[in-house]
């Protein structure tokens, strides 16, 4: 996650985007079955943003993982087996 440097910092003294990856660390410790992420790289920059997307799909395809992802990222819903669009208040199947 690119954190050894703040191991001894306290919350309040993380930005949003490292308190982000220390949410993400958190929730792959144990190796899930099924991830759920709300905009889980909302808060990164692009190069951050990419790395841990790759790590997403990467525990998908070693481990099995299941990710259930929402996100505006297009980028991130675009390498999506599967993707579902929200319209007026109704899911649509995305091809």
């Amino acid at each position: 996650m690119g954190l050894q440097d703040r191991l001894r910092h306290r919350p309040g003294e993380l930005s949003g985007g490292e308190q982000q990856r220390v949410a993400l660390a958190r929730a792959l410790f144990l190796s899930p079955r099924l991830l759920l992420g709300d905009e889980p790289t909302g808060n990164l920059d692009t190069k951050t943003g990419r790395a841990i997307h790759d790590l997403f799909f990467e525990l998908n395809r070693e481990l099995g993982m299941t990710l259930l992802l929402v996100t505006h990222n297009d980028e991130l819903a675009g390498r999506a087996f599967r993707k579902l669009r929200m319209v007026d208040g109704r899911i649509q199947e995305q091809g």
